[in-house]
């Protein structure tokens, strides 16, 4: 019998496993790793990584994006509302360069450099 990445997570977590890697792993075993991998902007290798629990690096951002994507993760942006974790993440990089030409990205590059969420993870 295949073991699915639900097991798999759980024999590694033990029970103490994250919400979140809880959900990655459940999306993982009704879809496929490379799917949920493109889903989040990673790599399957990191997915597999998090759900034996032997990835090397902090896990902040990818929860993050597990977070708005699988869990339904919202943040109150001062400039957008609420929206997604992951949107927040994304607009956070997008903020630390100014560029022209897209009245959002202006918009969102001012809002960003002023929210505590983007002060806290430039920390």
């Amino acid at each position: 019998m295949k073991v699915t990445p639900l097991q798999t997570a759980r024999a590694a977590w033990g029970a103490n496993i994250p919400d979140w890697i809880e959900a990655l792993a459940i999306a993982c075993t009704e879809t496929s790793q490379a799917k949920v991998a493109a889903r989040l902007d990673r790599t399957a290798g990191m997915i597999s990584q998090l759900i034996n629990n032997k990835y090397p690096a902090l896990t902040v951002q990818i929860e993050e994006r597990v977070r708005g994507l699988l869990l339904d993760g919202k943040v109150q942006c001062p400039s957008l509302g609420a929206l997604p974790v992951n949107h927040c993440q994304d607009w956070r990089a997008k903020a630390k360069d100014f560029q022209v030409g897209n009245p959002t990205r202006i918009r969102m590059f001012r809002a960003c450099n002023r929210c505590p969420r983007f002060l806290e993870a430039s920390e």
